[in-house]
């Protein structure tokens, strides 16, 4: 699981890269008055419109893949474990809890409760019966 969200990642990180520099190599909407007066535009590899064409479809094809992508980490990422399905929080074993060292039943940060009074081992203190 941990290496398809790996994989998803790398691949939505290169697509929005080549977006990036797609976008930028693009020609704005004032460019074509200048390539209509022969700024060369004619002679490059796609030929007049050619290059439009594809850096505009290449570019939605990168969008579509980073959309994608994204809608697969988000689907990924909100996935539960397989352990905790059907349990809620509250069905759930609650852990141990290790004794604390002032004793059982204080709270963290409160002052200590006294302690029961305990009863004397000898039988001196005691008051005798009649």
């Amino acid at each position: 699981m941990q290496l398809m969200t790996t994989l998803i990642l790398v691949v939505q990180l290169l697509a929005a890269l080549v977006m990036i520099g797609l976008v930028l190599v693009q020609h704005g909407k004032g460019a074509d008055m200048g390539a209509s007066f022969g700024s060369g535009s004619s002679g490059s590899l796609f030929g007049a419109t050619g290059s439009a064409n594809f850096l505009s479809r290449t570019t939605a094809v990168c969008a579509t893949v980073f959309f994608v992508c994204t809608l697969a980490l988000a689907y990924l990422s909100n996935a539960r474990p397989v352990e905790s399905e059907g349990a809620s929080v509250l069905e759930r074993a609650a852990p141990a809890a290790s004794e604390p060292a002032g004793g059982a039943g204080q709270i963290p940060g409160a002052a200590p409760q006294p302690a029961a009074p305990e009863q004397p081992a000898s039988g001196a203190a005691q008051i005798p019966a009649q």
